[in-house]
């Protein structure tokens, strides 16, 4: 800022820079309007007008907030837990080169007709909305792929008499092979230097949640494990995305999440014979379903911190190293929790189980990538919302796989809460897609005719 001082003081002109405004002031008449003074944007041909922000600038700043919710992170706190102090500056240079050599002809574009700018716009949009329609495809096909897992671990555990934890032993040693990803693209396995640490603490993270989550099915049923664990993941990411983070979820979105939450809770009601108080309850079997209840509860606390970490960890992490780290940190946690809970060792003896075990793998890496890709775009909480139509699909391939008994009717009505909140939810990211384009190409132009910028 600079100042010179004209008539021996009396007035003062104070240039402030260009992304702000130039204004005159008089210093013995405070709050009354004098001739001449007034606003002033910057226009071709003035002192710093170079400088003057421009539409590629506006361009990079709508790619890079595809969603109305990312608007506030440029105010967050100063220091997060999780918050990396050189976020996005890999990006910035690039934008700022591309404003420098375009931002005379951006101006004068914008000046002369609107229809260059809905024109950009609009290739904004359409770009923003095709990513956003693959993301939601890739969350609901990992929902489908976790519906699938739930089904192949529960035939391999009745059929062939294959444990929970020895599945994921199996998966976790066959995932393995995905250290091919980052050593094809010339990247660290282990991450980027100075990253490491928290990579490893989200790799121990998320395996700590599988070994629980598995280990919840020696205790109690595969329907009540999963349901617990779905509801305590989702609720848990979005009180610590907001705390370690600073996201916040939209209104529209809490109340859809909330609305699949309470579809949870009624599937996890008590049947008429669970409920039953006539008959005196076992000591042993008591606390072996508390045992079992709160392993799905702590397995939903790890998963909730897992998938915050890797939102943190979303522009310097790879998908590829990701699922090497969980692969690799699997391999040590499953043996311990095997050795824990003594859980028998069995080995599949027949190409029906070795089927079924592949598959069982297909369907876990489906669902971490799909979950894993759309953590760069979207809030935890709502990656999770959306993975609770896992129950619904699990319930209707028991019923055609397995001989099962129908469920009650507060299961089939938490089952529709479920699959009407997820639809919701995605009917309201992508239907009004266009719309939204419009209105943030109303309020760029509001923004330029703007007396004061």
């Amino acid at each position: 800022m600079e100042s010179t001082h004209l008539l021996s003081g009396s007035k003062k002109r104070v240039k402030i820079h260009p992304h702000t405004v130039t204004a005159k002031y008089a210093t013995h008449t405070p709050y009354s309007p004098q001739p001449g003074v007034h606003t002033h944007f910057p226009q071709p041909g003035d002192e710093g007008y170079d400088d003057a922000p421009s539409f590629e600038d506006f361009g990079s700043f709508l790619e890079e907030t595809s969603d109305k919710k990312q608007l506030m992170e440029n105010r967050k706190w100063p220091l997060t837990l999780f918050g990396s102090k050189d976020k996005d500056t890999t990006n910035r240079p690039q934008a700022a080169a591309a404003g420098g050599e375009g931002s005379e002809g951006g101006a004068k574009a914008v000046k002369v007709s609107g229809k260059g700018v809905g024109e950009q716009l609009a290739s904004f949009g359409e770009a923003s909305v095709s990513a956003s329609r693959l993301t939601w495809v890739g969350l609901l096909g990992a929902a489908l792929a976790h519906g699938c897992l739930i089904v192949l671990t529960r035939l391999a555990s009745e059929r062939f008499s294959l444990g929970p934890l020895f599945l994921l032993l199996v998966r976790s040693i066959t995932q393995l092979l995905s250290v091919a990803v980052p050593l094809h693209k010339g990247e660290n396995p282990f991450g980027p230097e100075g990253y490491r640490l928290r990579l490893l603490c989200y790799g121990i993270a998320y395996s700590l949640s599988l070994c629980c989550a598995y280990s919840s099915l020696t205790f109690v049923s595969p329907g009540n494990a999963t349901a617990t664990w779905r509801l305590a993941t989702t609720a848990l990411s979005a009180t610590l995305a907001f705390l370690l983070l600073e996201e916040r979820l939209g209104l529209a979105d809490g109340i859809t999440i909330a609305a699949g939450l309470c579809g949870l809770g009624l599937v996890l009601l008590p049947t008429a014979d669970e409920s039953n108080t006539d008959s005196p309850t076992d000591p042993a079997v008591f606390w072996r379903g508390a045992f079992g209840w709160s392993l799905s509860a702590l397995a939903g606390l790890w998963m909730a911190l897992a998938l915050v970490g890797y939102r943190s960890l979303k522009e310097r992490v790879g998908v590829g190293t990701a699922l090497f780290t969980v692969s690799w940190t699997g391999c040590l946690l499953a043996p311990a929790s095997l050795a824990l809970l003594q859980e028998g060792w069995s080995w599949p003896m027949s190409a029906t189980a070795w089927g079924l075990v592949l598959g069982l793998v297909a369907c876990s890496v489906a669902a971490f990538l799909g979950m894993t890709h759309a953590l760069t775009r979207l809030h935890p909480a709502l990656v999770s919302a959306s993975q609770s139509l896992e129950i619904p699909i699990a319930i209707l391939l028991h019923l055609a796989v397995l001989p099962l008994a129908l469920p009650t009717a507060p299961e089939v009505v938490g089952n529709v809460m479920v699959i009407l909140s997820v639809g919701w939810l995605v009917a309201m990211k992508l239907l009004p897609a266009r719309g939204g384009a419009r209105r943030q190409r109303e309020e760029y132009e509001e923004i330029l005719d703007s007396p004061i910028k």
